[in-house]
């Protein structure tokens, strides 16, 4: 039998399924892999007990489970070194007479070949291969001055993209990977192990020097395989990104179903083929328990975070590859499961063949043996590839000796430290390379790299490549369904991928209930209130306009809500999964709008119900239905638009400023505002290309084709001394009216009105379905091809004018370790001042602490009665396996979680005060910080606001240059935090997290979670040390640790362990060479520890920890009838008995909630935001731009508006359009202020650093520099335009009306909304409820002598009404009417009189006049004399003027203070309208 078959095993005679296709994947038989018992059965991990649940779900088999599991830990253990897997006599051992492993291989082999199915696999070549990106590893951040200065800006923009310089990423790098090998990239943040891996799986386009160099898979070149076979080559990155509302089974299923074979062994089904291979990752990976809990990410509660990492391994896994690279893949995972991960990879390339290529920072000497190679790299230069023994040997030989106790991988990884610790052998301390390129000559000289070339040329000689494309291209073709392209390399069809992807959205959307349930709900709240305001709309021609602009109004409203949609969450996972080759882009962005429609016709259909008949619109049913599909056509086809935009570009805020020029183009040119015949040439093509006016055209005619509109009592002339003339000597005053007619056909007002004509309706609607399929296939295309991410590796961004920036000669590796390395001397060497007071005051301990959430309708506990305590002077470690309530004892203690939480938490024995947030600090797991401020400055704000305020500002200062010199952090102080990629890396954010904490010199207690995650073994090393440090000087720490080294570990000074359900397993004492701790599980029936083992990975062993261990005891129960357990006890009982008799000598001062005044906080809180603006230049340019452009596109489309009667109506027009300016301007702004709000949220109000109300304030002060100057601009590009009286005390009020009044308001307004709401989408949902409530009652759309007696208070109560008062009657008052030819209304006098005569009487009390009153027949009559008179209709005068102006006033002092009543509401008591989580339990429970 031939090894490299060996794809898959089952439990029985039927065997796994590799994948029809032959594609790399475990699938085991139904039979075999799945209970036939119909009740749920439920397996605890610990104790291998089976619960059973009455629930139709066929789960694991519990003998099979462990079947799984004892071959699986052979296979783990089993290298390339040890020969054929399936001669490992320790797996013929682990076989059983009812469990034969070999016979189950060969079973499926056989199968397979009869069934034939063939296998791919592939080793990796890598030939002097080097690569070049540009050198943007440190840049000059900009500012607003740079905009400002744009045409300076503009010039040296050009001169720097003529001298741009590359640099050397990787350089000269070689690797032979053969099918089932594990290759291990070693190396320092910054020495390219990520590019290392970008480069071999082929994600190339980032380097923009290009990629030299030969890659080969099995002979065939890079190049083909990345256009042919790209899915057989998997990046995993080092982030989690998933959506978060979906749960993990829904996750798992969707990569699954993606990569499903066409031909499956033995012809399991689809459904059987997901659900074994589900299940038997998710028992590999530990995660059954989580199927129904959603993923989750840093704000949306899911998962753990070792959870997560484990759910993007599984994903990755069940992508079928066969060369994986696993970028530092263990990140966030406890010391037990990133063994078992490595083990798990171990098992695929053991029974795969599959080759992987992982970087790992932290790899214990357990990880380290799993591998098969390991490749050291040292700023960009390989300096070293071979086996992972011959390693040791050869940087021995080299001069440099391993430590005692030191993991391999940590010895390999110091040796590319120039700081680091390096133990050099006697004779060779003249001899040994220091530099990189002194390493990388001795590599190249070394016979390790001859034999390397050899082996590489070996190698290549035995493979046949054609043999290898035909291999790769007969099992590709078995693996793909029907439909699927011969030259694809996806596994599904594209319509499956659309079904799949449509399933996943709408699993999405069903998980963001809240988001749906708003929207909705903001609609027929919407519904209602327009209906009403249109309440039956006359039916004679003075109620024509309100039925024009009741269907414009939801044409509008519908397309504006395709602006809520605008999200880049979703960017990252796109990319991921467009790496895998799980499904096209454009499958996602097709099946995005499947998925999201019948939701937005639930709420439209409501909508539009609800608003047409309370509106009293055509009550027939064609009209209906007609209004309703264009509804639907404008609604699907606006959205498409929106998304277009927004999948084009990469920053929200140029989505939002493309979306508000859209945004008043759809407005503006549906020619319900400005007709056809109005339009200026140089805009009018507009209203041809967007599908609104098409829309608005065919529901216009639905609802007056035929329609006799009466003329009522507005019939010229009329009243008084008009009882008697006959219809031939009146005429209506109205578009389409005729001499002598005393009504108006619906079809000649549009006409004559709009010039629609009623044939144009179904032509609209084939109009309308080019747009939508048009708008789709654009939308999928720029989906397809544009990069869902901007890519790049880490860059340094100084702040500008920083002395690194202007002096830095060899800017080449900024951003590596050779800048920022951690110098262990600095951290190690005593230096009794640099922690001086920084003492801990109090005793911290906490007794039977439990904590219990809401959980599926029940409750979970999460913490289960657990004590301890922490004494000033010591390092306590807390540790577990994922999942075992680390993170949420720590949130717990430092009152930091929302729920039901019972037990003691004391202060020297007495309850916790107000104080207690502000004087202990808190490193939380994510790094969250401005992206705005340098690191220095992140360092004073916290520095300042954290320590009393009485410490001298000169104290605080030095103390934070103090931290920055001890983490090391001189060089990049000067710069930007930015975002990952662009700003600080990984552990210089990490550095950062502690670094703002530390300058607050806590003086209770110091919690970390996770502060070496995600850090490399020399960076552990140093943020260990400084704990330790820390800690001798008198602080108190509780720090949660997941990988620690053996060295690491025995830096703490007491341990406390939980397993899962956050049981106690041990508090006490570690002990010199952990020997009191190993002393107790020894004794308690563990194994004994080996010396050269890890006892941070003993413990966890020992326990069952991990996602598949198990151990055979209870270690809860055995630690609670422990003598050590009631030690504990006594002591926590001593503690507080001794320390509560004690005289609690506290500073009154010190008990304060906040360290520092209301105004002091003021002060640099402001300064702080005003930096953020300052320096955000994409934000602010996109507001100049928006606001801009705006300006004259408003004020060119309205381009000198004359003297007629349609000139009045574009002057009001002019000046309500731009007070919609304001939605796409609130929209970014809530965008941009949100990150501050999540900040706040996440770190800064959980220490109490400065009053919440402070952020609300700061950032409406900030805003309104901004917006005054832009607004300005505004006002200049859109007012002049118009030709409407220049001098000063007209377009001087205008502009304090404008650029200073409603600036002031609707900034306010705008942050009331986001403040008040939950997230963006629903913010952008409410904002549109709030606007179009506003706008609907100013008296534009909808006059206020047609308003329902009821809705007149809110034409009163609405800002708007007062602010179109305001800036129409400026620009209205005393401006003559001289009516165009068009609008007159020809009507003959009575014989005998001439025109002047006959309407004296009328226009004695009437307004108008009559252009001919000389003439004796076709009187030509016009209906307002000047703008005074039309600004009745507005029900307006001239005369409300500075009445107004003391209006905006209260409405401004309004917003202020409900933006801070608002969010005191929601989000500081946290007060919930409607628990939706309440709700759907008591659905459940009655459907129950």
């Amino acid at each position: 039998m031939d090894e490299s078959n060996l794809q898959s095993f089952s439990g029985d005679s039927n065997p796994a399924s590799k994948g029809d296709d032959g594609s790399n994947s475990i699938a085991l038989s139904e039979s075999s892999f799945v209970g036939r018992n119909p009740e749920k059965q439920t397996i605890n991990n610990k104790t291998g007990e089976v619960s059973t649940d009455s629930q139709d779900s066929d789960e694991l088999n519990k003998d099979y489970i462990h079947r799984v599991e004892t071959v699986a830990d052979v296979l783990s253990r089993h290298t390339t070194r040890s020969g054929r897997a399936i001669e490992d006599p320790e797996l013929q051992a682990a076989n059983s007479d009812s469990f034969d492993a070999r016979a189950i291989f060969a079973s499926f082999v056989r199968d397979a070949e009869e069934q034939g199915i063939h296998v791919r696999k592939a080793g990796v070549t890598l030939e002097d291969v080097s690569a070049e990106g540009i050198n943007a590893s440190m840049s000059e951040g900009r500012t607003v001055g740079d905009l400002l200065a744009f045409p300076y800006t503009i010039h040296k923009y050009i001169r720097s993209m003529s001298n741009t310089k590359m640099r050397k990423i990787l350089q000269n790098c070689n690797a032979l990977a053969k099918p089932g090998e594990m290759i291990l990239v070693l190396g320092r943040p910054g020495a390219g192990c990520s590019s290392f891996l970008k480069v071999t799986a082929g994600e190339i386009d980032q380097f923009a020097g290009g990629v030299k160099g030969d890659i080969a898979y099995d002979g065939i070149p890079q190049d083909e395989m990345m256009k042919k076979y790209k899915g057989d080559v998997i990046y995993n990155g080092e982030l989690d990104v998933h959506f978060p509302f979906l749960t993990v089974q829904q996750t798992l299923d969707f990569a699954i179903a993606c990569k499903t074979p066409a031909k499956r062994v033995n012809n399991i089904s689809k459904a059987e083929y997901v659900k074994t291979t589900r299940e038997l990752y998710a028992t590999i990976f530990g995660l059954r328990h989580t199927y129904h809990t959603k993923v989750g990410n840093d704000f949306v509660r899911g998962v753990s975070g070792g959870e997560r990492k484990r759910v993007s391994i599984a994903e990755a896994l069940v992508a079928n590859g066969s060369v994986y690279c696993w970028d530092n893949a263990t990140r966030g995972l406890d010391a037990s499961t990133a063994l078992e991960y490595a083990k798990a990879i171990r098992i695929m390339t053991n029974l795969l063949e599959s080759t992987a290529f992982v970087t790992i920072y932290q790899a214990s000497e357990n990880i380290y043996e799993t591998f098969d190679k390991v490749t050291v790299l040292y700023d960009g230069r390989q300096i070293y590839y071979g086996g992972i023994h011959e390693a040791t040997e050869y940087f021995t030989e080299m001069g440099y000796e391993r430590p005692s106790r030191q993991a391999t991988a940590e010895y390999l990884t110091a040796l590319t430290d120039r700081n680091g610790y390096h133990q050099i052998r006697p004779g060779f301390e003249d001899k040994v390379p220091r530099s990189v390129e002194e390493f990388e000559r001795y590599w190249l000289e070394s016979p390790e790299f001859a034999q390397l070339r050899a082996d590489i040329t070996s190698y290549k000689a035995e493979i046949d490549s054609q043999k290898t494309r035909e291999l790769y291209n007969q099992s590709l073709a078995e693996e793909k369904a029907k439909g699927t392209r011969t030259k694809s390399y996806y596994t599904i069809s594209y319509l499956e991928q659309i079904k799949l992807c449509t399933k996943r959205g709408f699993q999405r959307i069903y998980g963001n209930k809240a988001y749906t349930v708003i929207n909705v709900s903001s609609s027929v709240i919407q519904a209602f209130i327009a209906g009403s305001l249109f309440y039956k709309s006359p039916s004679d021609t003075s109620g024509s306009f309100s039925r024009s602009g009741v269907l414009y109004f939801s044409l509008l409203f519908y397309s504006l809500m395709g602006l809520a949609n605008i999200t880049f969450e979703h960017r990252p996972i796109l990319q991921k999964h467009k790496n895998y080759s799980l499904y096209h882009p454009s499958a996602e962005a097709l099946a995005s709008t499947f998925s999201a429609a019948p939701f937005r016709m639930i709420s439209l259909t409501c909508f539009i119900i609800i608003l047409y008949f309370l509106a009293g619109l055509h009550v027939d049913a064609g009209a209906f239905f007609i209004v309703y599909l264009f509804l639907t056509m404008c609604s699907e086809t606006i959205n498409s638009l929106f998304e277009i935009d927004y999948r084009r570009v990469i920053v929200l805020a140029q989505a939002n400023f493309i979306c508000g020029i859209l945004t008043m183009a759809i407005s503006l040119y549906s020619t319900y505002m400005i007709q056809l015949h109005s339009m200026r040439p140089w805009f009018k093509w507009i209203s041809y290309i967007l599908p609104i006016r098409y829309c608005f055209e065919s529901m216009l005619n639905a609802e007056f084709h035929g329609r006799h509109m009466d003329c009522g009592g507005t019939l010229v002339p009329s009243g008084p001394g008009y009882e008697n003339v006959s219809n031939d000597n009146r005429v209506c005053p109205f578009a389409g009216s005729k001499p002598g007619q005393s009504w108006v056909l619906g079809d000649d007002y549009l006409r004559l009105q709009y010039t629609y004509q009623y044939k144009h309706t179904w032509r609209n609607f084939g109009i309308m379905w080019c747009f939508l399929i048009g708008y789709l296939v654009i939308k999928a295309v720029v989906t397809e091809f544009k990069r869902p991410v901007k890519g790049g590796g880490d860059a340094l961004i100084f702040k500008k004018g920083a002395e690194q920036f202007k002096h830095s000669s060899d800017p080449e590796f900024t951003a590596s370790s050779s800048s920022d390395a951690s110098n262990e001397d600095k951290v190690s060497d005593p230096n009794a001042g640099e922690f001086e007071n920084l003492e801990a005051t109090g005793v911290f301990i906490w007794r039977d602490v439990c904590y219990t959430i809401p959980y599926d309708g029940g409750q979970r506990m999460l913490l289960d009665h657990v004590s301890g305590y922490c004494i000033p002077g010591t390092l306590t470690a807390l540790m577990g396996e994922s999942g075992a309530g680390k993170t949420t004892l720590l949130n717990t203690l430092a009152q930091r979680n929302v729920g039901i939480i019972t037990g003691d938490m004391l202060i020297n024995g007495h309850p916790i005060d107000a104080s207690f947030e502000r004087r202990t600090g808190y490193v939380q797991q994510q790094d969250i910080h401005i992206a705005e401020l340098t690191v220095r400055e992140s360092l004073q704000f916290s520095a300042r606001m954290r320590r009393a305020q009485a410490i001298p500002d000169e104290e605080k200062m030095a103390y934070v240059e103090k931290i920055i010199q001890v983490l090391d952090m001189e060089y990049y102080a000067e710069a930007l935090v930015g975002e990952i990629g662009r700003g600080l890396n990984v552990e210089q954010r990490k550095k950062l997290s502690i670094g703002v904490e530390l300058v607050a010199k806590p003086d209770l207690l110091l919690f970390l979670d996770e502060p070496t995650s995600g850090l490399d073994s020399q960076s552990s090393w140093a943020i260990i040390q400084l704990l330790r440090k820390l800690a001798q000087a008198g602080q108190s720490i509780l720090c949660t640790i997941h990988q620690p080294s053996a060295t690491l570990f025995e830096q703490f000074d007491r341990l406390l362990l939980l397993r899962k359900g956050g049981q106690t397993v041990y508090f006490g004492d570690i002990g010199k060479n952990s020997r009191t701790l190993l002393d107790y599980f020894e004794g308690n029936s563990a194994r004994k520890c080996d010396q050269r083992e890890n006892p941070a990975e003993y413990i966890l062993e020992a326990i069952g920890a991990g996602a598949t261990a198990s151990s055979e005891s209870n270690w809860h129960d055995l630690w609670i009838n422990s003598p050590e357990y009631l030690t504990v006890n006594e002591k926590v009982d001593e503690l507080i008995r001794d320390l509560s008799q004690q005289e609690n000598k506290v500073d009154p001062a010190a008990l304060s909630t906040y360290a520092t005044s209301y105004a002091y906080q003021f002060n640099y809180v402001l300064k702080r935001t005003a930096i953020t603006f300052w320096r955000n230049v994409t934000y602010i340019g996109s507001k100049l731009l928006l606001l801009g452009l705006g300006g004259l596109f408003i004020g060119f489309t309205f381009f000198n508006v004359g003297k007629s009667f349609i000139g009045l109506q574009n002057a009001m027009f002019g000046a309500f359009m731009s007070l919609v300016m304001a939605a796409p301007v609130i929209m970014q702004m809530m965008g941009f202020a949100l990150a501050s709000r999540e900040l706040f949220e996440t770190r800064e109000s959980k220490s109490n650093m400065f009053h919440w109300s402070l952020l609300l304030v700061t950032q409406y002060l900030n805003e309104l520099p901004y917006h005054l100057f832009f607004s300005t601009i505004f006002f200049v590009s859109s007012y002049f335009p118009l030709r409407i009286f220049y001098e000063a005390p007209r377009s001087g009020v205008y502009f304090l009306n404008y650029c200073i009044m409603f600036q002031l308001y609707y900034v306010g307004f705008g942050l009331m909304v986001l403040y008040a709401s939950p997230n963006l989408p629903s913010a952008n949902v409410i904002l549109g409820l709030c606007l179009s409530f506003l706008i609907s009652f100013c008296g534009v759309t909808q006059p206020k002598s047609l308003m329902p007696g009821f809705w007149t208070f809110m034409w009163k109560a609405s800002p708007y009404t007062y602010f179109v008062q305001n800036m129409v009657g400026i620009m209205l008052h005393k401006k003559p009417v001289v009516c165009s030819k068009k609008e007159l209304n020809y009507f003959n006098p009575p014989s005998g009189q001439t025109c002047g005569q006959y309407m004296e009487r009328f226009l004695s009390r009437s307004p108008g006049y009559i252009q001919n009153p000389d003439a004796t027949s076709q009187c030509a009559y016009c209906v307002y004399t000047q703008g005074d008179e039309y600004l009745t209709h507005l029900s307006s005068s001239y005369s409300y003027l500075w009445r107004n102006f003391g209006f905006y006033w209260a409405y401004i002092i309004f917003n202020i203070f409900a933006m801070v009543i608002l969010y005191y509401i929601f989000h500081v008591r946290q007060t919930q309208l409607i628990n939706l989580g309440s709700i759907m339990n008591r659905i459940k429970r009655v459907k129950t």
